[in-house]
């Protein structure tokens, strides 16, 4: 990060706080062509902070494994390649054509099966009794860390979501999608409101976005968000009263090797207009880590109305409500003050002591924390702050046990606020 775009977003969330414009002027997304002009600060000044999507090339994935080993000459999956390196694997595979809680039924699938009746539904001209299946939500890079298949582009390497789980090393939200033509995925938007950027290793996707807040005119009358937003039901003023007032989303065409940019808290339904691969991560940093404690206290605050008839009767009911959120989202208000305490404690680490040599050679979150520069760790280290500082003050969250925290919210912040100093003097 430059001093300019330190500027730049020290600027804004002074003037904006934890908001960002969504909508976009004429519903135009840029389309970035060359790598080489194209910086990281470019991105996170006029993307990142204002949270608008854009398109990359496919020259910014040209070089991956994947682009080269999984795709026939005619642009196809190569099958029996896949098959050679995953066919043992289990994956975890979603029925496009059941509705099922307002998503897809999942079940686990050998992958050689999958990809078995991948082909056969390719010869039967894309029908099967048993539905239109798609792999989902594959975490390949976690059961394959040997193989080549792509880099993360330094346009998406602060990533405090994969930074902070690949720490106590639980889960990860590094994600490969194949599936047939025809297959998709319901209105959704990311886990925790998340920034993700989808690569496609082959194929076609269109994607229908909304811009966050657009989301509010799309529910019917009991605060639903719709399955497919496309479905004729959406303009029955009856069932979806405030429809008319939404706008049209925004449209991309996806074509093989691009990579789309998901913009934090943007409603989206994706279509595979062929047979598709696609490689994609959600993440969280210092631009929309106030988005995600926005989204957990509205999550908390769900809860708690849904079983408020026993907040009287349950002595533990703040912590049932957190045991209920984490449930559903993954994540509680003190698991939640562990993430921000090892993305900023990584980050005081580099200011404090740099990087030693054989941590700078290697793939991983400290190594991109120093390759990002001293500018942007104190960004992350404000932005920590910020949100702590909230957490910290957060009636909910002080009504926990807070003893088994270690530092104490109150010493981390002053351990924060004083690497800041430091490192700006």
């Amino acid at each position: 990060m430059d001093r300019a775009t330190f500027a730049c977003s020290t600027a804004f969330f002074r003037d904006f706080g934890n908001s960002s414009p969504g909508a976009l002027p004429g519903g135009h997304v840029d389309f970035i062509d060359k790598a080489d002009s194209f910086t990281y600060s470019d991105f996170f000044r006029d993307y990142l902070i204002p949270n608008h999507p854009c398109i990359f090339s496919a020259k910014f994935t040209e070089d991956w494994g994947s682009r080269k080993n999984w795709v026939t000459w005619d642009g196809k999956p190569n099958f029996e390649h896949l098959l050679q390196k995953f066919g043992e694997a289990v994956v975890p595979v979603a029925n496009c054509d059941v509705k099922e809680y307002n998503s897809n039924p999942k079940e686990q699938l050998p992958f050689k099966e999958y990809v078995e009746y991948w082909r056969e539904y390719i010869r039967n001209g894309y029908r099967s009794s048993r539905g239109c299946l798609y792999l989902k939500d594959w975490h390949l890079s976690r059961a394959f860390p040997e193989q080549d298949v792509y880099t993360t582009p330094v346009y998406f390497s602060s990533d405090w979501l994969n930074e902070y789980w690949d720490a106590v090393a639980v889960d990860d939200f590094r994600f490969v999608y194949m599936g047939p033509k025809g297959s998709w995925t319901p209105f959704h938007a990311d886990v925790f409101r998340s920034y993700s950027w989808s690569a496609n290793i082959c194929g076609r996707k269109r994607w229908l976005l909304y811009p966050a807040g657009q989301e509010e005119f799309l529910k019917d009358r009991h605060g639903n968000l719709p399955f497919d937003v496309t479905a004729p039901d959406l303009r029955d003023k009856r069932i979806y009263p405030r429809y008319s007032q939404s706008q049209p989303p925004l449209e991309i065409l996806q074509e093989a090797g691009e990579i789309v940019f998901i913009p934090s808290g943007w409603h989206h339904q994706v279509y595979n207009l062929e047979d598709t691969i696609s490689i994609n991560h959600n993440w969280v940093n210092g631009c929309n880590v106030a988005v995600m404690w926005c989204f957990l206290q509205d999550e908390l605050a769900a809860v708690q109305r849904e079983i408020s008839q026993w907040k009287d009767p349950m002595d533990d009911w703040h912590l049932q409500c957190q045991l209920i959120m984490k449930s559903c989202t993954g994540i509680d208000y003190k698991e939640f003050y562990n993430f921000l305490k090892v993305i900023a404690e990584n980050r005081i680490s580099i200011l404090e002591k740099g990087l030693d040599e054989e941590s700078s050679s290697q793939n991983n979150s400290k190594a991109a924390i120093s390759t990002l520069g001293m500018l942007h760790a104190v960004f992350d280290l404000k932005r920590t702050v910020k949100v702590l500082s909230s957490l910290s003050a957060n009636e909910d969250f002080r009504k926990l046990d807070l003893t088994s925290l270690s530092p104490s919210p109150e010493a981390l912040l002053q351990h924060l606020e004083s690497a800041i100093d430091t490192a700006l003097l």
